[in-house]
């Protein structure tokens, strides 16, 4: 595997990735509020998604992006309750 330009994007794309999901996994562990994990889980949802897109592009696969599509729906779907649950519970 040769060093091209493609190749070098994609693995920072992978390493700032991973940094953000550790951060954030950070975030949901230590956050002082209810509110801010729910926020740090819908981000990791999608950092998840970015991992995959990229994945998918490393891959040249255009089949991974369904499955980008069904995280996106349930995440949005999940934060959506658990902030209504929430809401009813104040």
């Amino acid at each position: 595997m040769e060093p091209t330009l493609l190749n070098i994007v994609l693995i920072l794309a992978f390493a700032m990735l991973l940094l953000a999901f550790g951060l954030s996994f950070i975030r949901m562990i230590k956050g002082p509020t209810v509110s801010d994990r729910i926020v740090a889980m819908d981000l990791i949802a999608s950092i998840t998604m970015g991992f995959i897109l990229v994945y998918s592009v490393l891959i040249n696969k255009a089949m991974y992006f369904d499955i980008v599509i069904i995280i996106s729906l349930v995440s949005f779907i999940g934060t959506v309750a658990i902030s209504t649950y929430l809401k009813q519970k104040k």
